[in-house]
């Protein structure tokens, strides 16, 4: 019998197992090299994967809830997550096969959206058990140390591929003056794709405290209409939203912004890398500094929640990075604030190196903020079927952010034009803030 410190720990971990799939797949290092290497032309590559994510994020919303609202009548979550991991490693693990220039991306494609489904339906079996781990005051605080822990493994699996894996632009040599190991040919760039694997490998390695130690919901009676009965407690539930003011406002409010937040996961990197010319080396750097200070953020994010509730920090990380995503747009070779600064000015680096650390410190706040204030908000008896529809919320419009910004890059033509919308999402999200309640249904 795992002791709660156990319980809570298992939980945590993963975070960390999951965390390499956004750090290394989406954003720093396997996104840009798929737009500027696999694909001949950095716009139509941002096009392709805006359209993929929005492919994947279509059927996450379509299926999350009516998931979570059986897992809810059967029990037990642990079967579902280990069904979602099992297609997470085989998506991922197949990213391996992109090579550079190929003419077909279909099964690339195809790989990442299962990747994106199998990560993300695991993720909200996993988050359901919350609950289970600690009063209304403690989860906050476990909540941000869970996404911090998140994060310093993702950094950890930065500092793994940009040492071992990845040698420096034109180079054969890595960051640590070392041959990439296990013979990855610079030339293929096998170090980029060995991403996929790696995470795979990670994900079954650091998922095992997860199974041995995290807690699992009761087994319940399941009889012949315990599905059509969990269904139809869902259409109820989603029929009755309008007449929950907070909590209907919270889901409309983190559909938005989480949906910004998610463009610039899914674009900073490859922005980087079409816009100023990164190569793997500068992506690197960027994630470290993202991921390090995303650790410290999410777990300060944490601390403040703990004593003064979600909606605060929720409220100041929005504001956070419509202003990082301002300055972002606003930054080009030579280009500060669309002021002009010299070609040869290095300052535009040093900028969107702040502005990695600012989206990692504010993200990571507002991903462990919005996960303990969707708890305050839902029923504590439907708690899977209410992160399903959290997921629905977030995966409604998860395709908007891809889809606007693949749309408004291919008629556009420019990839800095194409990142825009992310800030109008934003500002819908933090506009929509004002009707939720801090204590949300314990207020109601």
């Amino acid at each position: 019998m795992a002791s709660k410190k156990q319980k809570i720990w298992g939980w945590m971990f993963f975070d960390w197992a999951n965390q390499p799939f956004h750090t290394l797949i989406i954003t720093f290092i396997f996104g840009p090299y798929f737009t500027s290497a696999v694909m001949s032309d950095g716009a139509a590559g941002q096009a392709a994967w805006g359209y993929a994510i929005s492919i994947g994020s279509i059927c996450i919303a379509v299926l999350a809830p009516f998931l979570g609202a059986v897992a809810d009548a059967s029990g037990p979550r642990r079967p579902w997550i280990v069904f979602f991991s099992v297609l997470y490693v085989i998506g991922v693990a197949g990213l391996w096969t992109a090579t550079p220039g190929m003419d077909d991306v279909t099964l690339v494609l195809g790989c990442l959206i299962v990747a994106l489904i199998g990560a993300e339906f695991a993720t909200v079996f996993v988050n359901s058990l919350l609950p289970e781990l600690g009063t209304k005051d403690e989860i906050g605080r476990i909540s941000g140390s869970s996404w911090a822990l998140g994060y310093w493994g993702g950094l950890l699996s930065l500092v793994l591929v940009l040492g071992f894996m990845a040698p420096f632009p034109e180079q054969s040599q890595t960051v640590f003056g070392l041959d990439p190991i296990f013979g990855l040919d610079p030339e293929a760039r096998e170090g980029d794709r060995a991403t996929g694997p790696l995470s795979a490998i990670w994900y079954l390695v650091f998922m095992i405290p997860f199974f041995l130690w995290a807690p699992d919901a009761k087994k319940k009676n399941l009889d012949r209409d315990a599905v059509s009965k969990g269904v139809q407690e869902l259409v109820d539930t989603l029929a009755s939203l309008p007449k929950q003011s907070s909590f209907f406002a919270y889901l409309a409010s983190s559909m938005f912004y989480r949906d910004a937040l998610n463009g610039l996961y899914f674009f900073g990197g490859i922005y980087a890398a079409g816009v100023l010319g990164w190569e793997t080396f500068q992506l690197g750097v960027f994630g470290i500094i993202a991921a390090a200070l995303g650790a410290v953020g999410a777990w300060i994010g944490g601390m403040v929640d703990q004593r003064i509730g979600p909606k605060p920090v929720i409220v100041f990380c929005t504001i956070a990075l419509i202003f990082v995503s301002a300055l972002c747009i606003s930054t080009a070779p030579g280009e500060v604030l669309f002021m002009d600064v010299g070609a040869e000015s290095g300052l535009p680096t040093l900028v969107f190196y702040l502005c990695g650390g600012i989206i990692g410190a504010a993200g990571g706040s507002l991903q462990a903020a919005s996960r303990t204030m969707l708890v305050r908000q839902a029923d504590p008896a439907k708690m899977t079927e209410a992160f399903g529809i959290y997921a629905l919320a977030g995966k409604a419009t998860a395709f908007l952010a891809p889809f606007l910004i693949a749309l408004v890059t291919t008629f556009s033509e420019s990839q800095r034009v194409g990142v825009t919308p992310v800030i109008g999402l934003f500002l819908i999200g933090l506009v929509l803030m004002i009707w939720v309640s801090r204590e949300g249904r314990e207020a109601a």
